[in-house]
């Protein structure tokens, strides 16, 4: 993650780090001072890099940081010679608002063929082309596989879906590439930034079933009010889409939400909680006959199980208590909105609305 990020005279101090202490400082984006992770890292750490000034002179800078967790607390003294020239403090909040800023890398000019063909790519990425031509694909696959009404309408809870991770990514302040849509896959929300914290994760995640779940519901309230299957057929289809991606396996949404909430648990009683709740899903999926939702759910959990032991050398500021309880039950509404707009249109008695729940006993 990102740990500090400030300019000095026209030039650039970054320091990235984990919770198990790794941390790397970058000066004008080049790399001078790396630390390991440590077990027993108490937050307290010192780098020193060499500068030269203006007169040739050779400088002796220092960054002292002192970093706490619970809650997140980062303060620094930057030192040049034997002058503080800068030092401040900031927490949470300052982490969630920015994006983390990636090293420049430095492009060697080309004119061979494959860098020309390199050039061509991006001029035709910047034309939004392979977008268009990736869409089209996408509309004429599912057109030969089942009818262009279905297929239209398919493409378009994709892309509702996937506004939803692009309007979340805006929210943080990063750019958008837009949305790609691959033809069997579904669709993809890109950025040319990176995220810094679970939170992030959990908001860029969730937006997307959550838009999914509205349109479900819009679709609904449509059905009831015009009596048309259209509309039936769009709020019961696209819910099973959405519940899909809610799935707590990598990477669909689901399992970027699971993994971030159990993640960001210090404790072990943390981990058992995650795991009464998994068990608790489970039980409810065996109860209600949902066999596919309750299989993959044990996937989901035992594979956050596993990683768990890795959790502070991630490179994300993990939630705190307020995110964990609020990302939960997030997420658990969202997935409750979708099942119960499946079950409702079981209960119709039509065979073809009926054919959602049908796949998640199966």
């Amino acid at each position: 993650m990102e740990l500090l990020n400030l300019d000095y005279q026209g030039h650039n101090l970054r320091l990235e780090g984990s919770m198990a202490g790794w941390q790397l400082l970058y000066w004008n984006n080049t790399p001078v001072s790396r630390r390991d992770a440590d077990s027993c890292f108490d937050g307290i750490s010192e780098h020193r890099f060499e500068l030269q000034n203006d007169q040739g002179e050779t400088l002796i800078c220092r960054l002292e940081t002192e970093i706490e967790w619970d809650p997140v607390r980062i303060r620094y003294r930057f030192f040049m010679g034997d002058q503080l020239v800068a030092h401040a403090e900031h927490g949470r909040a300052a982490m969630e608002q920015k994006v983390p800023q990636a090293p420049i890398r430095q492009e060697k000019a080309s004119l061979s063929i494959v860098g020309l063909g390199a050039l061509g790519l991006k001029l035709l990425k910047s034309a939004k082309v392979i977008k268009v031509v990736m869409a089209g694909a996408s509309l004429a696959a599912y057109s030969w596989f089942f009818s262009l009404p279905f297929a239209l309408a398919l493409i378009f809870c994709l892309v509702v879906h996937e506004y939803g991770h692009i309007r979340a990514m805006k929210h943080f302040g990063m750019k958008t590439k837009g949305i790609y849509l691959i033809p069997f896959v579904g669709g993809l929300a890109l950025s040319d930034a990176r995220i810094n914290t679970r939170w992030q994760d959990v908001c860029i995640s969730l937006m997307g079933p959550f838009f999914g779940f509205a349109l479900s519901l819009l679709s609904l309230v449509a059905y009831w009010v015009t009596g048309s299957m259209f509309f039936a057929g769009l709020s019961a289809f696209n819910a099973l889409l959405n519940l899909f991606n809610l799935l707590p396996i990598l990477p669909l949404d689901g399992g970027h939400v699971l993994k971030s909430i159990a993640f960001s648990m210090n404790s072990l009683a943390g981990i058992v909680l995650c795991g009464a709740a998994a068990a608790g899903g489970i039980w409810l999926s065996y109860t209600f006959g949902l066999a596919l939702l309750g299989f993959l759910l044990i996937i989901g959990t035992v594979e956050v199980l596993f990683e768990w032991r890795s959790r502070h050398h991630s490179l994300l500021l993990p939630l705190d208590r307020y995110g964990q309880i609020v990302s939960t039950l997030w997420y658990l509404f969202t997935i409750g909105g979708l099942i119960a707009i499946i079950w409702y249109f079981h209960g119709m008695g039509d065979a073809l609305l009926g054919l959602p729940l049908k796949v998640l006993q199966s």
